[in-house]
């Protein structure tokens, strides 16, 4: 069956998805540890006070960033874990937008994407 004509994966693609999506999360989930265990272990052992502030400012800033990087982080965990369940209640696959197939490759890059390229390309021409 042509890929356009095609309402939804077969359960054999799916299966292949998820055991990628398993795979992306695990280690996902394995870097977010890996920055929420660094960002807890910032400790101060400087007692000179010009060296106690230059650390301090840098590590605010390390702070700041590792932060950043365990939101993006988890808000990664939680798309592959939507992909999951997508994939349970057979929707995963299909563009929210224009209802069609998202082309395979595209998913193998993202897998977490509910958009196919078109409607993301589109969403980009669109002005706020």
């Amino acid at each position: 069956m042509h890929p356009s004509k095609q309402k939804r994966y077969s359960l054999e693609e799916l299966q292949a998805f998820e055991a990628t999506i398993v795979e992306k999360l695990e280690k996902a989930n394995s870097e977010l540890r890996a920055i929420l265990e660094a960002l807890s272990g910032k400790k101060e052992n400087s007692t000179d006070t010009n060296i106690k502030m230059l650390e301090d400012s840098a590590e605010v800033a390390e702070k700041e960033n590792l932060s950043q990087l365990a939101a993006r982080q988890r808000k990664f965990v939680a798309e592959l874990e939507a992909a999951l369940v997508r994939i349970k209640n057979g929707t995963y696959g299909i563009c929210i937008v224009t209802g069609e197939l998202i082309d395979k490759a595209r998913l193998s890059v993202v897998p977490h994407t509910r958009h196919s390229l078109a409607a993301k390309l589109s969403d980009k021409n669109v002005v706020r």
